[in-house]
């Protein structure tokens, strides 16, 4: 099980009252939000191995040089010699080094790559796997991955993460007409305004995936373009030749990578804490009461 953590403490942070704060009055709702959806989770799913994976970089440069706009809108500050500032709210920035320390002590596997998001870090965990793999996350860019030949399937999260749609490509086909490999060129043609990419304008949703059904991908569609007997309206034609650029560059932007070098880890789920000394101070200092004890008492009673 990958989890995409971001997006995970992000639903939390939304999803429960800031009203759950630690004994000096410090929220702490992303914190205990996250620790219950990985105790569902577990309890749920049964996976035996589980790496919480994270953004070292959520905005990395080579993307930003191919694609200027990628996720600049929510740029809260430039840096030169670092990842950009993301846009966070204030009262979930502080909780972040608090989850990445609680995580550590309990044990579960976090990776994260310089230069790197979440994503790709998730693509190549994917891409290495000889297993069954469930991708837990909320950031759609992520169906790409989905694949039925190799047990690769996205858990969608609905409602908290006690309702989750379990993506396969009969889902994928069911709601865009694509399957996983389809669903990157069906992004970059429909284009994501959450991630600043601008898409091929006049090609919406419904167009890219009859495109590709016509055409069969991203380069049979450009192939057509070129091809006066290929059925493409005069608009369609146009605006694809005037996108030609953004098409050129967009697939490096979109596509996760499956290359990461990423370290070798303990995946395994531990049963017990691997610091319960720091887990303890942890627990007492945030109050994470009942959360962290759920989620200690899952992975102690795992069969």
């Amino acid at each position: 099980m990958l989890l995409d953590t971001a997006s995970l403490y992000f639903r939390a942070y939304f999803g429960v009252p800031d009203s759950v704060k630690a004994p000096d009055g410090t929220p702490v709702n992303a914190v205990r939000g996250l620790l219950d959806f990985i105790d569902r989770l577990v309890r749920d799913h049964r996976p035996e191995r589980l790496v919480a994976c994270m953004d070292a970089d959520w905005r990395p440069r080579w993307r930003v040089d191919l694609i200027p706009t990628y996720k600049a809108h929510r740029v809260a500050g430039e840096r030169a010699d670092a990842p950009d500032e993301e846009e966070v709210p204030d009262a979930l920035a502080p909780q972040v080094p608090v989850i990445e320390e609680v995580l550590d002590a309990i044990g579960i596997a976090r990776v994260g790559v310089a230069g790197y998001e979440a994503d790709d870090v998730i693509g190549t965990f994917t891409a290495r796997a000889g297993e069954q793999v469930d991708i837990v996350t909320g950031d759609r860019d992520l169906y790409q991955l989905v694949d039925d030949g190799r047990g690769i399937r996205v858990l969608y999260p609905l409602k908290g993460v006690g309702t989750l749609q379990l993506t396969d490509e009969a889902v994928l086909r069911e709601k865009y007409g694509v399957d996983g490999r389809g669903y990157a060129d069906l992004a970059l043609l429909r284009g994501d305004p959450s991630d600043g990419l601008p898409g091929v304008a006049g090609i919406g949703e419904k167009t890219a995936a009859k495109l590709l059904t016509e055409f069969g991908d991203l380069a049979g569609i450009m192939a057509a373009v070129d091809d006066p007997r290929a059925r493409l309206t005069p608009s369609q034609r146009r605006r694809l030749t005037e996108a030609r650029a953004y098409v050129a560059v967009a697939p490096k932007v979109v596509r996760v990578a499956a290359d990461v070098p990423v370290p070798d880890v303990d995946t395994a789920l531990p049963r017990t804490p691997r610091d319960p000394a720091a887990l303890e101070d942890l627990a007492r200092r945030w109050g994470l009461g009942g959360s962290l004890q759920r989620l200690l008492d899952t992975l102690a009673e795992r069969p």
